[in-house]
């Protein structure tokens, strides 16, 4: 039994709040259980010097966690001048699962940040900032659009991620933190709504596991991923 009470291929309750934000060009407060991401992406008509000329945009993102995220306080890393390898790693993630989704030549000679904060944590803060991040990206390129319109669309699929890993000897989708812990194999799952995997990162914490395993993960993946999709598509009115 899971300490959630869930079975093993079940998420824990998804919201997506879009518009959160009254200032960013697209925001939306995701929420997978207890971890809550707030998502914004800003829009800037311009490009870091070593992108321009090339006409095409790029998409980036940046990833923090609020100091009682979690159960004890942690220090802003601001206060410490620099950003911890964890960071920088989960940062990274999210620009390329989005930079993957998104036509860069159609965006235009454009820069779109995706600021994913997270406000409180309980498992799987990654996969909620990037399926939050398509989110707010899909309503800065509407609005966009609505003002000079795309004359093809830069995100024609949605991308989204979810954890799945292995818990007292079951293979199980979307770990908290009680799961997540103290879980023998441990993995993130990146795919499209098309079916195609953008990035899988999956590591044995306790014991090795076999191929097979693996499989039984994608596999639960694929059932996390296909509820995100509807929720993103309902958030955007797509």
């Amino acid at each position: 039994m899971r300490p959630s009470g869930r079975s093993p291929d079940m998420m824990r309750e998804i919201g997506m709040q879009p518009g959160f934000s009254a200032h960013a060009e697209g925001s939306c407060l995701v929420k997978f259980g207890q971890t809550h991401v707030l998502v914004t992406a800003s829009v800037e008509e311009k490009l870091p010097p070593w992108m321009r000329g090339k006409g095409e945009g790029w998409v980036t993102a940046e990833y923090g966690m609020l100091p009682r995220a979690t159960h004890t306080r942690g220090s802003r890393e601001a206060a410490k001048g620099k950003q911890s390898g964890r960071t920088q790693e989960i940062q990274r993630l999210i620009g390329r699962s989005l930079r993957a989704v998104t036509d860069l030549k159609a965006l235009g000679e454009r820069q779109i940040t995706l600021d994913c904060d997270v406000l409180q944590a309980d498992g799987g803060t990654r996969t909620a900032a990037i399926s939050g991040a398509w989110v707010a990206l899909r309503l800065a390129l509407d609005k966009i659009h609505a003002v000079t319109p795309f004359a093809v669309d830069p995100l024609p699929v949605q991308v989204a991620a979810v954890s799945c890993g292995v818990y007292e000897g079951t293979p199980v989708l979307d770990l908290d933190y009680d799961e997540d812990s103290v879980a023998h194999t441990d993995g993130n799952f990146v795919l499209t709504s098309k079916g195609s995997l953008v990035e899988v990162q999956a590591t044995a914490e306790g014991a090795v596991f076999e191929e097979e395993t693996l499989l039984r993960l994608l596999r639960l993946a694929r059932i996390g991923t296909d509820a995100i999709f509807a929720a993103q598509r309902a958030a955007t009115g797509r």
